[in-house]
């Protein structure tokens, strides 16, 4: 019987986050440590197995409310059924035959829910990565992640941006380049501007994220996304803002100047601050990351945290502050072991 196994990993947004939503630039690096990973296996029909996370049998009424409170409405299903469908879609219009097997598919996740992680868009790259397989068809890597995004934004109505489904699909780390400029039509999706970039340039990292806490994507950036057409003034000069410790940022890691990594990263999350309410908590794992010599900022939406540190009993008092305040702290893996 035929097997196909992919995984997609979380990814954190090092700097220029949230721009990339707004023609900006970023910096972003995958983190192996989470996965998302889907199955897909010949069989007589096309069945949809439901995961771990996609609950319909609860305890009680409040149980009930608290799932959907942590992980919405739902689950992981609507991410594959929707991937399939554009998947087919794709193919038909540009008169791709597929072959008549069946398959049945499930889906797993290790990464964190609702803390800016990428979990969602995860669970897409690796359901179409085994499509790509089982059927045989090669949808250019430049194109994928402005697929990925259209699944989300067109049939699920999730607001997001491309930053996310480039990492996911190119893993690494890599810089993007979102300028309307650097844009280009490939199998009639915008691509833009990816540069991989080499990871030994990178400092020590940590990320952390709360365990009990959560927030959806739309949450932050549903707000910000309303003030940005209406051309708040605030939000329009820190999206340029963004862009620009991005590019600062390419040039700090190719000079292996630290300081100045950790000081733009520490900006990035000071001009969030100021043209958006954020919950205190979230603010509170900044701050006291900050309070152990590290650098912090936002790894996406909120939930999560990046930065540097300078040696290990940093990276220790990290582990035990943050810890005494929910969350968890590690070391992101980024190339393969």
């Amino acid at each position: 019987m035929l097997i196909i196994r992919k995984r997609a990993y979380a990814r954190a947004g090092l700097l220029g986050n949230p721009s990339d939503g707004y023609n900006g630039k970023t910096i972003s690096f995958i983190i192996r440590n989470f996965w998302a990973e889907v199955v897909l296996y010949e069989w007589d029909t096309v069945d949809i197995v439901l995961a771990r996370h996609d609950r319909a049998s609860f305890r009680s009424v409040y149980d009930l409310a608290q799932d959907v409170k942590m992980h919405g409405y739902y689950g992981g299903i609507r991410l594959v059924k929707a991937t399939i469908k554009r998947f087919v879609e794709y193919c038909q219009a540009r008169g791709i035959d597929l072959h008549r097997r069946n398959f049945s598919i499930r889906y797993d996740t290790t990464i964190p829910r609702q803390v800016g992680l990428a979990g969602s868009s995860a669970i897409i790259v690796a359901t179409l990565r085994c499509l790509m397989e089982f059927y045989g068809v090669d949808i250019p890597q430049a194109v994928q992640p402005s697929f990925v995004l259209a699944i989300e934004s067109e049939e699920l109505g999730i607001s997001a941006g491309l930053q996310d489904r480039v990492i996911q699909c190119y893993e690494g780390m890599v810089y993007m380049d979102f300028d309307p400029r650097q844009e280009q039509v490939i199998d009639g999706f915008r691509c833009y501007a990816y540069e991989p970039l080499d990871t030994s340039w990178l400092p020590p990292l940590y990320v952390a994220y709360h365990h009990a806490f959560s927030e959806p994507t739309e949450v932050f950036h549903n707000d910000i996304r309303g003030r940005f057409n209406r051309g708040d003034a605030d939000v329009v000069q820190a999206m340029h803002h963004f862009a620009d410790l991005a590019a600062q940022g390419r040039e700090a890691l190719r000079t292996r100047d630290v300081a100045r990594l950790s000081a733009l990263i520490d900006d990035n999350f000071d001009t969030r601050l100021k043209i958006a309410r954020l919950p205190e908590w979230q603010v509170q794992m900044v701050q006291a990351a900050r309070a152990c010599g590290a650098s912090a900022k936002f790894a996406g939406s909120g939930g999560a945290i990046v930065g540097t540190y300078p040696d290990e009993a940093t990276f220790d008092r990290l582990k035990e502050r943050l810890g005494q305040i929910g969350s968890a702290v590690i070391k992101p893996q980024i190339v393969p072991a």
